[in-house]
């Protein structure tokens, strides 16, 4: 896992997870291909129970279920987890708002979902690398959601600020499945910390606005992109 997506999963975790006992929490995407830290082991420093289930399309580390079918989760009842969790996958499932609907039926209803996913940053298969999520991508699946019979709600979401080593803006954003729970889920990461842009909370409110991305705002970029803009000029 990137730096910066162990630091927001880490505060989701920190933020959240206070709210239950012992959560039932599933993994999407669960595989771990390298030695660096992965949620598990964040699980395991906060020396709480849980209840751990991987899930991926392939075997591996971590992995207790395998999808034969990524948009069909035919091996898990409904309303069954608390939490599930998907960091850095979204951007790899061809249709992931299909994938969305599942997570959904396997909350419980005063459930989250947890979604970290690339906002910018390099072109990366695995084996396909087909998307990138902008401030209102989770507003947009909530409509998605209710749509198909469900009553979720955005708690918050942000695009949070790159760590070097990738050079990503991580999108974030956490999901409740049925709203009515709201009153449950008072506290917020965005309320907590401040190195983000354009986080969304349940009223829509945002913060920390910004019509850039931080690749845009960097002075490097800027000093390019106005060159180039008189290179394309004497080339037409």
């Amino acid at each position: 896992m990137h730096s910066s997506a162990l630091v927001n999963l880490n505060e989701f975790f920190f933020t959240y997870l206070k709210k239950y006992n012992n959560p039932k929490i599933l993994d999407f995407g669960s595989q771990s291909v390298s030695n660096h830290v992965d949620a598990k082991n964040l699980l395991n420093k906060m020396n709480m129970k849980y209840e751990y289930t991987g899930v991926d399309i392939v075997d591996g580390k971590n992995v207790d279920i395998i999808l034969e079918d990524p948009y069909k989760f035919t091996k898990i009842k409904d309303n069954v987890y608390d939490v599930v969790i998907s960091t850095s996958v979204f951007e790899h499932v061809e249709f992931f708002w299909l994938t969305y609907l599942e997570i959904l039926r396997i909350l419980k209803p005063n459930g989250l979902f947890y979604l970290n996913v690339p906002s910018n940053g390099d072109f990366h298969r695995w084996p396909s690398d087909c998307w990138r999520f902008y401030p209102d991508s989770g507003n947009a699946l909530i409509n998605w959601a209710k749509k198909n019979n469900f009553n979720p709600i955005l708690l918050e979401s942000f695009i949070s600020k790159q760590y070097l080593e990738c050079g990503w803006n991580d999108y974030v954003s956490i999901t409740l499945k049925d709203k009515k729970y709201l009153e449950i889920y008072n506290d917020k990461i965005i309320s907590k910390i401040n190195n983000f842009t354009n986080g969304i909370d349940h009223e829509g409110k945002i913060y920390n606005f910004s019509s850039k991305s931080q690749d845009q705002e960097n002075w490097g970029f800027r000093l390019w992109y106005k060159i180039r803009k008189k290179i394309d000029k004497l080339r037409h």
